[in-house]
């Protein structure tokens, strides 16, 4: 039912939105580190729930197909990238600029439907992406650095989800297979780490061992939500929800995490929620005009 829908949905997105409070737990630790016991236990859990649920022969199946494979190898390359990079920013105390590059994912992802798959952009969205554009500069100009970090999880998040929609497979399973192909090189730096004596995790009922083998439970749970919310919601519903999560990250970093935040900060992002305010209403009006 939409009810339930909407119930997964608040809670695939509140689960994001207080990732910040999670990863800052595991700050004293190496992110590649972090990284690397995300992809373990990403796996772990997920093939945990392949075999519960009997769908293994799905997974063989999509492992034949060579295109399929591809494409999962580069959503997988995306996808760690995109964790890395999240996990680091925590770890900094950059938690504003995290949470911009969510903002900025839904311009990103028009953007690039527009680049790689012709769609075509009505001029509501046109100005949309031109106000964004004019707040990254104002944030450069200002700020005198360029936010990579927002930039790089919105591109990273943006080319997954493009990647992404190209294949005909279901989170649960995709996200099984890539966390497959990065498994290899996360097990290989862990046999590394643990022969310099550098690794931090120890087998034992530690408080840094249980946080990163619940990094898997973490990682799938929100996402297994979101599907199932997805197959109960319309994209227009799903489309305002995904604003929970960066406001969130928003609000924990100024008011849990006390990052600063000015009023240059506050007229760049001012721009970036303008344009979410306009590509939201046009989203609305295609939608009802559909």
């Amino acid at each position: 039912s939409v009810r339930v829908g909407l119930l997964f949905g608040f809670l695939a997105y509140g689960m994001w939105g207080v990732f910040p409070l999670f990863f800052h737990l595991l700050r004293d630790i190496p992110s590649s580190e972090v990284l690397l016991h995300r992809v373990i236990w990403s796996f772990v859990f997920t093939a945990l729930i392949i075999v519960v649920l009997g769908r293994h022969r799905l997974i063989l199946q999509a492992l034949k197909s060579q295109q399929l494979l591809r494409g999962l190898v580069l959503s997988s390359l995306l996808v760690s990238i995109n964790w890395l990079v999240y996990i680091w920013s925590v770890a900094q105390g950059r938690v504003l600029e995290s949470s911009l590059g969510y903002f900025l994912t839904p311009l990103v992802s028009v953007f690039l439907a527009r680049f790689f798959l012709q769609e075509s952009l009505s001029r509501a969205r046109q100005l949309a992406i031109l106000l964004a554009t004019l707040g990254i500069i104002w944030l450069v100009y200002r700020l005198g650095f360029l936010p990579w970090i927002s930039l790089v999880l919105a591109l990273t998040f943006g080319l997954y989800g493009l990647v992404r929609k190209q294949l005909a497979l279901d989170t649960l399973s995709a996200l099984t297979i890539e966390t497959a192909l990065l498994l290899p090189l996360a097990l290989a730096y862990w046999v590394y780490l643990a022969a310099q004596g550098q690794s931090n995790f120890e087998f034992s009922a530690n408080t840094t061992t249980w946080l990163l083998l619940l990094c898997g439970v973490v990682t799938a749970t929100p996402l297994l939500l979101f599907a199932s919310a997805a197959k109960k919601l319309s994209l227009s519903a799903l489309g305002f929800m995904m604003y929970i999560n960066p406001t969130m990250q928003f609000l924990i970093a100024i008011f849990v995490f006390d990052e600063a935040f000015d009023s240059n900060q506050l007229i760049g992002f001012s721009f970036i929620w303008l344009a979410l305010i306009i590509f939201s209403a046009d989203s609305m009006l295609e939608k009802r005009a559909a």
